[in-house]
């Protein structure tokens, strides 16, 4: 079993520890990008995974290459060349001050990138599963393009496809993104959501729901899961279930809707020492977990389980095992030391 995430790499650059930007005077550097996270997180779990990207041909690129090697993410599909790597700035938020992210992503070698740089043939060799988000398209109608290119062949290849649809307002604008995602998800066989994206994207919204008061309707989502997957006939949805106290404190859930049950997971209070990542984890949880055929009440468990430790790590990338993640699943969240 193989799988293959196709996104941007991206250099990050953040304060040390809870420092603003006016007030910093260094940035401490590490990579992460959505379908990168992904990867890392099934390296981890001891899924073989591969990359497909494009990279600058620069000391820079090849440290972004180097920070996936090192977790034993097979680099190969990433092309390289063009002027620049994507950036992010991020800033850490504390109580009620949020999180801020800046983007400095314009122009980046993936984000010019186009159907010629990938060789889908040599890269889908082997690969039974295909992981990409709603940031791909978002940066170009070029990358929009690349997707269409090469997903009508999935089913063809025997490979399943999923999506997160991971709506970022900085990137697009709602009404581009209904009308390029809705070209997509034809293909997709497992959508992965938050509690906004449905909305932002697809125009389904969950009743009894307002993110910024922190009321979050569980059963309610129930709808809106089933409602997607009558929409473009996904075999999975899977959405996550963040209940926002304050930045350093949420309380964390998710639901799986096979088509037929709705499995909703054990909620779990989170004390946060990086968020960014977090769906990320998710997702590469849930990967991890329909990859290796668990049913769909052990594996919403799972991919939950694996996104709470996440919270924990700082950086992009979740670095928790297998047996971390199923002891967590399996109610051991004391956080006692281990001896």
């Amino acid at each position: 079993m193989k799988a293959i995430t196709f996104g941007e790499l991206m250099l990050r650059l953040a304060p040390e520890g809870y420092y603003r930007f006016v007030q910093a005077d260094k940035l401490g550097a590490t990579y992460g990008g959505g379908e990168a996270n992904v990867a890392v997180s099934l390296a981890n779990f001891g899924t073989e995974a591969g990359f497909v990207s494009k990279l600058p041909t620069n000391e820079i690129g090849q440290a972004a290459v180097n920070s996936l090697r090192r977790f034993g993410v097979d680099t190969s599909g990433i092309a390289r060349g063009g002027d620049r790597i994507g950036i992010y700035y991020l800033e850490k938020g504390a109580s009620q001050r949020p999180s801020k992210v800046i983007y400095d992503r314009a122009g980046s070698s993936f984000a010019t990138s186009v159907k010629e740089d990938y060789d889908w043939d040599k890269l889908l060799d082997g690969a039974t599963w295909f992981h990409f988000t709603g940031i791909t398209p978002a940066l170009g109608d070029n990358l929009a393009e690349v997707l269409l290119d090469v997903l009508p062949t999935m089913k063809k290849r025997g490979i399943t496809v999923s999506c997160d649809l991971n709506y970022r307002k900085k990137l697009w604008t709602r009404d581009k993104a209904r009308e390029v995602m809705t070209k997509l998800m034809p293909y997709v066989d497992v959508c992965i959501s938050n509690e906004e994206d449905a909305y932002d994207v697809f125009g389904i919204k969950a009743g009894g729901t307002d993110v910024t008061k922190g009321a979050l309707d569980k059963e309610s989502y129930k709808s809106v899961a089933k409602q997607l997957a009558d929409k473009f006939g996904f075999k999975y949805v899977a959405i996550t279930l963040r209940t926002s106290i304050s930045a350093n404190d949420n309380k964390w859930a998710g639901m799986l809707y096979d088509g037929k049950e709705y499995n909703l997971s054990k909620e779990y209070l989170m004390h946060i020492v990086d968020r960014v990542g977090g769906g990320d984890s998710f997702g590469g949880g849930l990967i991890y977990a329909l990859m290796h055929g668990y049913d769909s009440r052990s594996a919403i468990e799972f991919a939950v389980a694996a996104s709470c430790l996440k919270h924990s790590v700082e950086g992009d990338y979740n670095m928790v095992t297998v047996s971390e993640v199923n002891a967590l699943a399996g109610g051991d969240g004391s956080g006692r030391v281990q001896r």
